[in-house]
Parts: structure tokens; C-alpha cells; sequence
């Protein structure tokens, strides 16, 4: 790992153990779970089905996203897919994902969370952590192309001469 690409993050299991360390963004996701490197220099990989969220982090010391608020307080603003996950263990985190459903990782969902100004600035999730996904909205979709079909028709309330 190049420490310049390296990113940090929080990786949080399903036995509520944090492992703080960096992950390279292109390669953390492997075959058999998440490549992290620890602070002291130390390489793990940790099982999907043992993930419950890695959180991209500002500061290394701070909270993951499931120390933080977990729900929108408003509809979100940022363009996208507006999701609730539910966990295996019952928990429920909401987040927006890409309305482009090709980036969407086959190992999982990576997501923007709830709280802007929290420590977790952008959030992976294993598909195998998860019980279930429901959309709650579309948030900034494109717009419909204007054509004849497409124009409002405008009632008219005066007669035109």
C-alpha cells in the first residue's frame, strides 16, 4: 500500500471491536474480505460476514458512522438513491447511494452518511451484514425530456378570440 492512496478508517464487526487503520481505496475490497493495514504496520484481511461497516474517517481517534446519528433528520440533499439498511442484528443506518447503479460494489454498498459534519465521511457495508436495503427516495433525479407527450397542458380560462 502507497501511503499516499491510503485512506483511513474504522472498520466496526459484528462483536462491536473497532480496528482503526488505512485501506487503499482501489484494493481493500478482496475475495475473501477487507484488506486492512493497522497503524503499527500489520496487514489483515477480516471476513465479510464479520463486517458490519467500514467508515471512511476524517480523524483515525474519532467515531465510526455507528457512533453517530444514524437517520436523515430531513430529506437528504445530496443527489441519489436514499436507502435505510437494516442490519442482521436489527440496527438501522440510512444513507445515499449513487443513482448509477453500475458503481455499486458486488461485495457490498458504499454509501454517504446521515451526518455531514460527522467523522465518518463516506461509509462501505457488505452485503452479507445486512438483512435487508429498502429505497426511501429519489433525491436530484434527472428530469423528464420535454417533448410533445411530456408538456403540461395549461387549461385555459378565458376564451381566446
Amino acid at each position: 500500500m502507497s501511503g499516499s492512496t491510503a485512506k483511513k478508517v474504522i472498520l466496526e464487526r459484528f462483536d462491536r471491536e473497532r480496528i482503526r487503520g488505512f485501506v487503499h481505496p482501489q484494493t481493500y475490497l478482496q475475495a475473501s474480505g477487507v484488506e486492512i493495514l493497522s497503524p503499527d504496520g500489520s496487514v489483515a484481511v477480516i471476513p465479510y460476514v464479520q463486517v458490519k461497516a467500514v467508515s471512511f474517517v476524517r480523524d483515525l481517534e474519532g467515531n465510526g458512522v455507528l457512533a453517530e446519528r444514524r437517520e436523515f433528520l430531513a430529506r437528504p440533499k445530496t443527489s441519489g438513491l436514499w436507502v435505510e439498511l437494516q442490519f442482521r442484528d436489527g440496527d438501522l443506518l440510512e444513507g445515499v447511494i449513487p443513482n448509477n447503479l453500475l458503481v455499486i460494489e458486488p461485495q457490498g454498498y458504499a454509501l454517504s452518511p446521515p451526518e455531514a459534519a460527522g467523522n465518518a465521511q463516506r461509509v462501505f457495508v457488505p452485503r452479507q451484514a445486512l438483512s435487508q436495503v429498502l429505497v426511501l427516495g429519489v433525491v436530484g433525479g434527472k428530469r423528464k425530456r420535454s417533448g410533445p407527450e411530456a408538456e403540461p397542458q395549461q387549461i385555459r380560462l378565458f376564451a381566446e378570440e
